[in-house]
Order: C-alpha cells, then structure tokens, then sequence
C-alpha cells in the first residue's frame, strides 16, 4: 500500500474568507495549493461560494475566474437577497452546504483524506459519515480568533484540526504582494493543470 495519500480539498468560501478575516491576513491560493500538494496527491481542490442574483458585479468575481484558471474547481449557486421584515436588515438567502456534502460523499472512495475549509457545526455529520467510509477528514478553521471560528462539535469530530493560524507563514500572501491589486486580479501567468485522477474512475 502507498504511503503517499490521496487528498482533497472542500473550501466553504464565505467561512474560510470570514475566518482568514478574523485573524487578519489574506490567502494566497496559490500558495496553498502548493502547501497541499506537498503533503499528498492532490485529486481536487474545490471552492463553494454563492453570488447574488440581480447584482451587476460581485466583488468575489475576480476571485473565482482567478481559481477556475489556476487549478480550482469553482462551484456557485445565485442566491437571492431579500429584507427581513422583523429586523429591516438585508439578508442572503441560500446555502452551498449540501452541494459540498453531496460531492464529498461521491469522492469518498476516490480518496484517502478530505480537508474541509470551514468550521460550520453544520458539516459535523458528513464528517462522520465520511470518517465511516474510511476517509480521514482534517478540518481547518480557528480557535485563535475572537470570537472562535470553528464549532466545538466539528473540531471533536474531525480527525485532525488544523487551525488557520497556523497555517499563515504558508498560505498567506507576502506583505510586498499587497500593493492595492490583489492577487487574483492579476493575469494568470499559465494554466495549472488540475490535480490528476488517482484510482482510475471519472470523476467530476
């Protein structure tokens, strides 16, 4: 049997923005597949987010045409924004949650460890259905900022929790990288071929 595992990557984009936010410093994407390549074969690396309905530009846009070009597989799902009529705040109505647990699920046996980038107490049940499959699941998230970012039932779950923290002397941009034009509005300089097949099935 070999050594070397087969990995792959869940983003829950909104979580992960919100909790490298809270700690203060932005990703580097491409840094971070590189992190993640090391430590394995890379099958896939997914990025879930949504975008608003109706709305001209989405600040995220460049973000994810970035990803999508540069070894990512993008999911997104337009959601609709509407007012709560009880507390007259404007809010988002839609979840990318199921669609990364469905797609999780599907590549259970395609992979040795899934690394989940959230810590949405909302995931701890397809932690443990993945774990029953035999897949090792790490999750990353934060206990350093304030408040916590990871829910408590996730991280015990989770076979291994890394915490973002950690993680920033190795995904996080340099400081000379963040003249004003960030990262992904650059023009890619090539196409990274994403992650190759491991075991032989097609996957999507």
């Amino acid at each position: 049997m070999s050594s070397i595992e087969t990995i792959a990557l869940f983003i829950d984009g909104a979580n992960f923005y919100a909790t490298a936010k809270a700690l203060g410093f932005d990703v580097d994407y491409r840094r971070l597949l590189s992190e993640f390549r090391s430590r394995g074969t890379l099958l896939r690396a997914f990025y879930y987010t949504t975008i608003i309905e109706d709305q001209e530009y989405s600040s995220i846009r460049p973000l994810i045409d970035w990803l999508d070009y540069n070894g990512y597989t993008v999911v997104t799902k337009l959601t609709r924004e509407f007012v709560d009529a009880t507390t007259g705040r404007r809010k988002v109505k839609g979840s990318m949650d199921v669609d990364l647990a469905v797609k999780a699920m599907e590549l259970a046996e395609h992979v040795d460890q899934i690394v989940l980038f959230s810590g949405d107490g909302g995931f701890r049940s397809l932690v443990e259905a993945l774990q029953r499959r035999g897949v090792r699941v790490t999750v990353i998230s934060s206990l350093a900022s304030q408040p916590p970012m990871v829910a408590d039932e996730l991280r015990r779950q989770a076979d291994v929790f890394i915490d973002l923290a950690d993680l920033k002397p190795k995904i996080g941009r340099e400081p000379a990288e963040r003249p004003g034009s960030r990262e992904m509005r650059q023009q890619p300089q090539q196409f990274v071929v994403r992650g190759t097949i491991g075991r032989g099935d097609q996957v999507q």
